[in-house]
């Protein structure tokens, strides 16, 4: 979940570690340290999913990296938001027959 978050993030534009780690409570996982963040990152990296340049001009501070979404993790960022879909209408079509099954069905289990 935090790759796809990540993903769809720098496929919205390039951002630094902590404005992505700010951004992460949007999808609810405002919980995760930034250690952890910069760790999926780099790791992303590695995979060919990001890649970062410095940024010297924008900050007051030291350098720091910006992350954006290559095409290759583009491509993954798209396969996963499929899969997702799929499952998602499995688990509605699941839910839906449940709640069907419970307004329609008589005994001990409804």
């Amino acid at each position: 979940m935090r790759e796809s978050a990540l993903l769809l993030l720098l496929h919205r534009q390039p951002a630094h570690g902590y404005t992505l780690l700010e951004q992460l409570e949007e999808f609810g996982l405002e919980e995760i340290a930034p250690s952890v963040i910069y760790r999926v990152l780099r790791d992303m990296e590695a995979r060919g999913w990001v890649a970062s340049t410095w940024d010297e001009e924008q900050t007051q501070g030291p350098p720091r990296r910006i992350y954006h979404i290559t095409a290759l993790g583009d491509d993954v960022l798209a396969t996963w938001v499929g899969e997702l879909d799929e499952t998602r209408k499995v688990l509605d079509h699941l839910v839906g027959a449940y709640h069907l099954h419970m307004e329609e069905g008589e005994g001990e289990h409804h």
